[in-house]
């Protein structure tokens, strides 16, 4: 918990590094906190669930999402399967993400199926990573799948500075069809439509019940100028909280600085509640250890 308020993120990274481009590391070092890549893994790369577990109680984050990304051309292939040991060190803190490409999973909703069989919260897509748009029809079964299990679809919905990165991939019109065709669905959209989009990101999430903002990446003190054009006390009640970490100096300053903006019944659901509500199978926040 942060301040008494239950605290979940809902963006975080931690691959082994062996299988990253340097790009991906050099970002992580140039955004992230002081030591943090010589802290959180060890000398081959692999990530120390222990010590993992000890960063993420220190900021206390009670729950972690944690992403893994199939997109060998822009940042490498972190396997789903590479996240399961932190998982297994601390399953009421740790929940794994599922990731598919359909330049790379056939059939795409049987790789779906599988990964959601191993535990994953929700479905990241990566259209700017992966080389793809998300109205693509290859991926229709795969929402299918979602929203009949009732777990949420996560797009990459910002710019990239990766190289490599199909920026256009990401403005959130893609997901128009998706989501009227798929009205069950929970869509999120992580970045909350960081550098071209915020007004489309804010207004789809306005507008549909369904449609909620993932602030990742996203500098807190700056969130009044991105989303200036709305009331932000209402907008507020769409946002989940995520830092895209390790790329993130430090996860409890962010969590204070976003809960500062707003009321506090506001604050609570955007640290936890929602998140609580939109990912599939989170354990109670008081499980914990």
């Amino acid at each position: 918990m942060i301040d008494g308020l239950p605290l979940i993120d809902a963006h975080v990274h931690v691959p082994l590094l062996g299988t990253l481009k340097p790009a991906w590391r050099r970002w992580a070092r140039d955004f992230g906190a002081d030591g943090v890549m010589e802290d959180a893994w060890d000398r081959e790369g692999r990530p120390r669930p222990a010590r993992l577990d000890e960063i993420f109680t220190a900021e206390g984050v009670d729950v972690a999402l944690l992403f893994c990304e199939y997109s060998p051309k822009a940042t490498g292939t972190q396997a789903f399967e590479d996240l399961l040991p932190i998982v297994e060190h601390n399953p009421a803190r740790f929940r794994p993400v599922a990731n598919v490409n359909p330049h790379l999973h056939f059939p795409v909703a049987a790789e779906v199926r599988r990964q959601l069989d191993l535990g994953a919260a929700a479905l990241k897509l990566h259209p700017v990573h992966g080389g793809f748009r998300c109205d693509d029809a290859a991926l229709y079964r795969a929402y299918h799948v979602l929203e009949e299990r009732a777990v949420p679809l996560v797009v990459h919905c910002g710019t990239s500075s990766f190289p490599g990165a199909a920026n256009e991939n990401a403005d959130p019109r893609f997901l128009i069809p998706v989501i009227r065709d798929f009205p069950g669905l929970n869509v999120v959209l992580a970045h909350g439509g960081r550098g071209w989009w915020y007004d489309a990101a804010a207004f789809l999430a306005l507008s549909h019940d369904t449609v909620w903002l993932e602030l990742s990446g996203l500098p807190p003190k700056r969130l009044p100028e991105y989303y200036a054009k709305f009331d932000l006390a209402r907008l507020a009640r769409k946002w989940i909280f995520g830092t895209d970490w390790p790329g993130v100096p430090g996860t409890a300053a962010n969590a204070r600085a976003v809960a500062g903006l707003v009321p506090g019944e506001v604050a609570a659901a955007v640290l936890a509640g929602n998140a609580g509500n939109v990912y599939a199978g989170l354990p109670p926040i008081g499980e914990a250890r």
